[in-house]
């Protein structure tokens, strides 16, 4: 609060997620953060405890984005610099990447190597879940980790998606998500909650980022999970996509306009800035 109500204060970014960020949201006055001007924050992981809050208690925009650990890298990622150039208000096209990190060897700073680098071995595949050749669809986006979602805000006093979702039906219902950890039973789970509370009904298209591990049981893999909840509804989904715990991560703003387009393994975001 002392923060976000400090006139001198231009973005709060996360220094990484936290296990128990849920706290915090005891503290905030989310009526005072609602009449302040806005400004930025950004973060992922349990840091979607308050990007997504923001967003719908407050109809705050956020950025789910890179913490800012991830900034004291010794060149920065073209995904860090995007999401600066994001905090600028810069409407601009981000693309899939080439390569991502894989689970078990990822890139992370130690003692004798501050400054690192993500370690960018795998070969990145955008998939459209229902097969089609080419996918594109746009409309007011919100989301994060699902974890969170799960474990936090999904009947909580601070859970207002349904009434968002509902307040902006005309534009049409991103779904970004992504997991931490957790099983593909826990994945069918959550979702299967998700649908059945009303959460996709607006919606226009999901893309889920790349599980950083995720326990596939019951030779059930994650891929399957989704669909199995989801396959009866029309809109497009897309996964393995560029957001997430498997660095690098297309920065999104949350609560803003998405345009979404996939197609060969490839695709790209456009955040619009649009009331």
């Amino acid at each position: 609060m002392e923060l976000y109500k400090n006139e001198d204060v231009k973005a709060i970014i996360f220094l990484e997620g936290g296990d128990f960020a849920c706290e915090i949201l005891e503290y905030l006055d989310f009526k005072k953060i609602s009449e302040l001007p806005p400004k930025w924050i950004m973060g992922y992981s349990d840091c979607t405890t308050l990007t997504l809050t923001f967003n719908t208690l407050c109809d705050i925009a956020s950025i789910y984005g890179p913490n800012f650990k991830s900034f004291g890298m010794s060149r920065l990622h073209e995904s860090l610099t995007n999401s600066l150039r994001l905090m600028e208000k810069e409407e601009f096209t981000q693309n899939s990447y080439d390569k991502c990190e894989k689970f078990g060897i990822v890139s992370l700073e130690d003692e004798e190597n501050p400054y690192y680098e993500f370690n960018l071995v795998d070969d990145v595949k955008w998939i459209n879940l229902k097969g089609e050749d080419e996918i594109s669809f746009r409309g007011r986006c919100i989301g994060g980790c699902i974890d969170l979602l799960r474990e936090v805000i999904i009947g909580s006093k601070f859970d207002k998606l349904k009434e968002y979702c509902e307040k902006y039906k005309e534009d049409g219902i991103v779904w970004f998500l992504e997991e931490y950890e957790g099983t593909t039973p826990e994945t069918y789970r959550t979702l299967w909650r998700m649908k059945n509370i009303g959460l996709f009904d607006n919606c226009k298209g999901i893309i889920f980022g790349r599980p950083l591990m995720v326990r596939e049981d019951y030779d059930i893999s994650y891929n399957q999970a989704i669909l199995d909840v989801l396959s009866d509804f029309a809109f497009p989904i897309v996964s393995n996509v560029d957001i997430g715990h498997l660095a690098p991560q297309i920065p999104i703003i949350s609560g803003s306009i998405l345009e979404v387009y996939s197609k060969n393994g490839k695709g790209f975001f456009k955040s619009l800035f649009k009331n």
